[in-house]
C-alpha cells in the first residue's frame, strides 16, 4: 500500500503517512459477485453419462475361506462351507440361542431355528408352536418306524406295515407298545404326540447311540436300530403285608443306535427342553420323570433324601415316610431334561428295599 499524496510505501494497518502526514484512506473492498450455479444436466443426459462412464477393472469374486463353527445346541463342529445349519441336530448356526446358564444348561433352540433335516434322499420339517408336528417327505427308498398312535396324516401312496419288537411280555409289562408301524415312501407323512411340548430332532451319526426314557419316542428312520435294557433303578414300599415295586425312571429304557449310516430320531417332551454336558465324574441330581435322554456313557443310580427329624414327636417315623427321590446322573456325556414332569409314585411311602442308592439326611 502506498500514500496517495507523496507515494511513500506505507506499513499495513497505519492511519497516516509517516513521511507527509497525509491521512490514509483505504478503498472499499470490491463486492464479491456470487458465481452462477452450474447449469442443471438433463436427466436423459445424466443417464447417458452413467451409461458411458468408465467402469473399473473386473475383479473375480474372492472365495471365502471356510470357517469352523460350534453348534450351540449339540456342540458339534460344523464347517461353514456345508451351509448355515448344523448337520448333526439341524439348528441354524446363525441362531441366537443364548448363553448357557451359570450351571451349564442350554435350552433347545426355538422352533423357527430348526432347519429342514435331510436323511438319505428324504427330508423332515418340524412345524407348529404349541403342539408341534414332524412332516416327512419320504423318497421311494427311505422309510421310518413309529408308534401307531402318533400318526397325524399321510399321502395315500405311503405304504404302512408292522414291525414286531423283541421281548413282548416284558414290553407289555412295562406298558410299552408291542408292535411298531413302518412307513415306506414315496410320499408325505406327519407325526404328532397330541400333547403340548417340544419336538426334539436328534440326528445320529454313524456309530452313535442314545438312551431315551420310555414314552418319549415319536419316530425314527429305519436305518436306526432299536433296543432296550432294564434301568435297574427301583424301590419297594410296604403297606401292612403288601409289598410293591416302583421304577421311577421306568422299567425299561430305549436305546437307539445308528450302526453304519447317519439316521434321524424324533422325540417329544413336555415344557422346555434343557441339555447339559457332564464332565467325567461330574454328578447331578434330577427328578427321575424329568429325564428325556442321555448318552450311554452317563451312569445313573437312585438317591434318597430324608428330613433329619430326630426325636421330635412323630419325626422318627417321618424320617422314613417323607423323602425326596432323585436320580443321580454321572458323566461323562450329555443329558436332557424336560421342565414339565410327573410326580414320582409313592414318594412318601414306607420304603423297605431299593436298588443301589445313596442316602442323605437333612
Amino acid at each position: 500500500m502506498f500514500c496517495t499524496k507523496c507515494g511513500a510505501k506505507l506499513t499495513a494497518g497505519v492511519n497516516f503517512c509517516t513521511f507527509c502526514g497525509n491521512r490514509v484512506e483505504v478503498p472499499p473492498a470490491a463486492a464479491q459477485v456470487p458465481a452462477p450455479p452450474p447449469a442443471a444436466t438433463p436427466i436423459a443426459s445424466q443417464r447417458a453419462q452413467s451409461m458411458v462412464a468408465p467402469q473399473s477393472a473386473y475383479e473375480a469374486p474372492r472365495q471365502q475361506a471356510s470357517v469352523s463353527h460350534t453348534c450351540q445346541w449339540c456342540g458339534a463342529q460344523v464347517d461353514s462351507a456345508s451351509g448355515n445349519s448344523c448337520q448333526r441336530c439341524g439348528a441354524t448356526l446363525l441362531a441366537r440361542t443364548g448363553a448357557p446358564s451359570i450351571s451349564g444348561w442350554l435350552e433347545l433352540p426355538p422352533r423357527k431355528d430348526m432347519a429342514k433335516l435331510q436323511f438319505g434322499n428324504s427330508s423332515c420339517q418340524i412345524e407348529g408352536l404349541y403342539v408341534p408336528a414332524a412332516e416327512m417327505n419320504l423318497s421311494a427308498e427311505d422309510s421310518v418306524y413309529f408308534s401307531h398312535h402318533v400318526l397325524l396324516w399321510m399321502d395315500p401312496q405311503v405304504r404302512i406295515t408292522t414291525m414286531s419288537m423283541k421281548g413282548g411280555w416284558k414290553r407289555l409289562f412295562a406298558g410299552m407298545p408291542l408292535i411298531m408301524a413302518q412307513a415306506q415312501g414315496p410320499g408325505h407323512i406327519a407325526f404328532s404326540k397330541d400333547e403340548p411340548g417340544e419336538l426334539i430332532a436328534l440326528p445320529l451319526q454313524a456309530g452313535q447311540a442314545i438312551d431315551v426314557r420310555e414314552h418319549m419316542f415319536l419316530a425314527a428312520t429305519s436305518n436306526v436300530q432299536y433296543d432296550w435294557f432294564p434301568t435297574q433303578v427301583w424301590y419297594q414300599t410296604r403297606d401292612d403285608k403288601d409289598t410293591e415295586t416302583f421304577y421311577p425312571a421306568g422299567y425299561l429304557m430305549d436305546r437307539f443306535y445308528a450302526p453304519g449310516a447317519p439316521g434321524l430320531l424324533l422325540l417329544h417332551a413336555g415344557g422346555s427342553v434343557l441339555v447339559r454336558t457332564l464332565a467325567p465324574g461330574e454328578a447331578i441330581l434330577v427328578k427321575p420323570t424329568a429325564l428325556i435322554f442321555k448318552d450311554p456313557t452317563v451312569q445313573m443310580q437312585l438317591h434318597l433324601e430324608h428330613p433329619n427329624a430326630g426325636i421330635f414327636s412323630w419325626g422318627a417315623w417321618s424320617s422314613r415316610a417323607v423323602r425326596s427321590i432323585w436320580l443321580t446322573l454321572i458323566g461323562p456325556g450329555r443329558v436332557a431334561i424336560q421342565s414339565v414332569f410327573e410326580r414320582v409314585e409313592q414318594e412318601t411311602g414306607n420304603i423297605v428295599n431299593t436298588s443301589y442308592a445313596t442316602t442323605q439326611y437333612w
